[in-house]
Parts: C-alpha cells; structure tokens; sequence
C-alpha cells in the first residue's frame, strides 16, 4: 500500500495538544511518585498507599515512550527542511542549554531536599549551593540520587537522552535518505491492520527479552541500554510516521480495537501478576508488557489523531509552555510538598493542593517571568521573542499607502 507524505506548511496540532497532555501526565505522575508505597523517590509521604501502585505502573508502561515517539514524530518534520549539522545546532542549544542551566538551578533544591531528609545534608541551602557547583567536596553515599557524581539531573535526563537519539538521526542522515533507509520507512508506514497493531512489538520485545534482566533502569545515559533500545525504537517509529498520512489514518480507523485489545492485554498482566505474588519475570509477562505498550500508545495515536487534529484556542500557548513546565515542574513540587508536610493536611487535601500549587508555580513563573524576558526564554528551551517589525507595527491614517507593497 503506497504512502502519502504531508504538504511542507501543514500544522499536526494532534501532535502539539499530545505532547502537552503527555508532559501533563509526567507532571501527574511525580505528584503519584510522592504518595506511592514501596517505590523509592527522592522524598516519601507517611500516606503513600499500595493501591496507588497499579494505576502509577500502568501508566508507567508507556507514558515516556509516548513522549519519545512524539519528539520523533517532530523530528521527522524538521529534518525535512534542514542537514545533518543545522539538526544537531538548533537542537543541541534547545535541549543542552536547559540542561545544562536546570542542573545548575533548577534541580539543586531537589537535591538538598533529598539530602536533608536523609540526614546527610546540613540544613542550609545557600551552603548546599555553593558545595553542590563547586564539587569540590564528595557527599556521603545516598546522600540524594546522583550524589557519586556530584551534581544531578534528576528528572531532567529526558534531554540528553533526546539529543543523543537526535544525534544519532542527524549524523546517519544519508543512510535513512537512501534507498534502504526509505524502503525502511515505507515498509512500516505500509503497515496496516494487525500488522501494525503487532509486528511494531517485535523489536521491543527481543530488546527486552535480550537486556531486562541485565540493564535495569537507571537513567544513567551511557549504561540504561534497556530504556535506550525501547525508547530510540519508538523514537524511530516517530521519526518514520512522522510525514506520512497512510499509517496516522489507519491508526485512527483502528482505535477502538487497538483501545479494547489494549484493556484485555493489561487486564491480564495484572491478574498474572497478581496471582504470581512477586515480580513478574519471563517471555509471557515481557509479551504482554510489550504488547500493552504499543497498543496503548497505538490507541492513544488513533483517538489524538481523530479527536484533537485541530487548531485549539488553547494550543498555541501550551505548545509554548511545555517545555518550562517540564523543567519546573519537579523542583516545584519538592517545594510544595516541603511547605504542606508539616502542616499534617492528611491523603486528600494534601495531593490536591500539592498539584495545584505545582499548577500554579509553573503557570505563574513561565507566563509571568520566563516568556516575557528573551535573556530566559533560551534557557528553558524557548525561541526569542522577536521585535515588531515596522510592517507589523499599526502604520499613523495618514501615512497609509493604498499599495500593499508601499
């Protein structure tokens, strides 16, 4: 079945309104982290509740292979109109210059917060800071995560793990643009029916089967080789999808079986799992894991493209406000829940007011600082503001020439 690239000025807005109720979930999800039992984060509450563990796990099963498909998905429509070194520029100061200013303020209170909770930390942030960039000291062992090395990225390790994925791209730009490389890419936007519903699994699957057991989930970028062979596969699917219209429409006409094939497969995941007791390990539970999360994503695909294909009131500013919630958001709510804990509200006003005020910090300190001021806009992954040019600026009535071109 042949394939149908877009037209070079066509908006994908069910990209854009994805990726933000995507990074709105990873928000949701750090809340979760806090009050979850038994699963290690950098602060814990004396609420946290085992029924929180299955809804947090199966979200957990998908929801940053999403994030990674869809930042493939953008890929493979900026790679139309720039080379291999126009990619790896515009990218590399997008993605490392964050980074590189998150870890240096941002991340550091998270830090210290850890560490002051672990009784490895003196009190005293301004100390702390200066210790922390300095890394002229070692901290204690467990002191907080990342304390071997000195300095963190805590929840900011999605963007190196992004530029090296576009990195990768970018420098094999001639094999992907050669005659293997879009056979390639034909043959799985040509996927169709239970074809494209299973055969995306198999990579997954054979990656997992081969590395689980060996690499477990780190975040670390040069050891993680699990995550990296599940997370660069689906970044590859995105990048693939990316322009093409033949494999979006088919995952649209196959929502609803990808949605109930999704809910049967979890389902029983969970009873396995349940029923086993203990970890579930094995060809059988990795088959189902793997299944669920390209089905989940695969329905979540079809419905955005069906329902949210549109030009939102809404979606321009949150296209523009992804990017610093996501480097807020954390640190904010490791402040927030520093402010609430001694205040005892208990496991129902506590949470509600932790995600409004995390809410409310990133919506304040981005619509009211960060936007307004080009000298931040770079540094939480934002383009500068551009002045009005004269044609922009409303001309004096009697100054206006009736030629458009004047």
């Amino acid at each position: 079945m042949t394939t149908q690239n877009l037209p070079p000025d066509h908006r994908r807005h069910d990209i854009d309104a994805l990726r933000a109720l995507a990074f709105l979930f990873v928000i949701l999800y750090h809340v979760g982290m806090y009050y979850v039992a038994d699963w290690p984060w950098h602060l814990k509450s004396p609420h946290a509740a085992e029924w929180l563990q299955w809804p947090m796990r199966i979200l957990n099963l998908w929801r940053m292979d999403l994030v990674f498909l869809i930042s493939g998905v953008s890929l493979g429509f900026l790679s139309r109109g720039q080379g291999t070194w126009g990619l790896l520029r515009s990218r590399g100061l997008r993605l490392m210059l964050p980074l590189a200013f998150g870890m240096a303020v941002i991340v550091p209170y998270q830090a210290y917060a850890q560490g002051v909770a672990n009784g490895l930390v003196a009190p005293g942030f301004g100390a702390f800071l200066l210790r922390y960039l300095s890394m002229a000291e070692p901290w204690p062992k467990r002191a907080f995560d990342g304390a071997e090395f000195g300095i963190t990225w805590n929840h900011l390790w999605y963007l190196p793990y992004l530029f090296t994925y576009t990195a990768l791209v970018a420098l094999t730009l001639p094999l992907w643009n050669s005659a293997a490389g879009q056979w390639l890419r034909r043959g799985f936007n040509g996927l169709r029916g239970w074809k494209l519903l299973l055969l995306p699994v198999v990579p997954l699957l054979v990656f997992t089967m081969l590395l689980a057991s060996r690499f477990p989930p780190t975040h670390n970028l040069v050891r993680d080789f699990h995550l990296h062979s599940l997370y660069f596969t689906m970044f590859l699917y995105g990048y693939w999808m990316g322009v093409d219209t033949g494999v979006w429409k088919e995952l649209e006409r196959l929502r609803r079986v990808s949605l109930a094939l999704a809910v049967a497969v979890i389902a029983i995941f969970i009873a396995l799992r349940t029923g086993a007791k203990g970890p579930a390990a094995g060809p059988l539970m990795d088959t189902l894991r793997m299944l669920y999360l390209w089905l989940a994503v695969a329905t979540i695909l079809g419905h955005g493209h069906r329902h949210l294909n549109r030009p939102w009131p809404w979606l321009r500013w949150a296209n523009e406000s992804v990017y610093p919630w996501y480097v807020l958001h954390q640190t904010l709510i490791i402040v927030g829940v520093t402010a609430l804990a001694p205040l005892a509200l208990g496991p129902v006003i506590e949470p509600a007011l932790l995600v409004a005020l995390t809410l409310f910090g990133c919506w304040a300190l981005t619509d009211g600082l960060i936007r307004r001021f080009n000298v931040l806009r770079p540094l939480f992954g934002l383009k500068l503001r551009r002045a009005a040019s004269a044609e922009a600026r409303p001309r004096e009535r009697g100054l206006r020439s009736p030629s458009p071109r004047a």
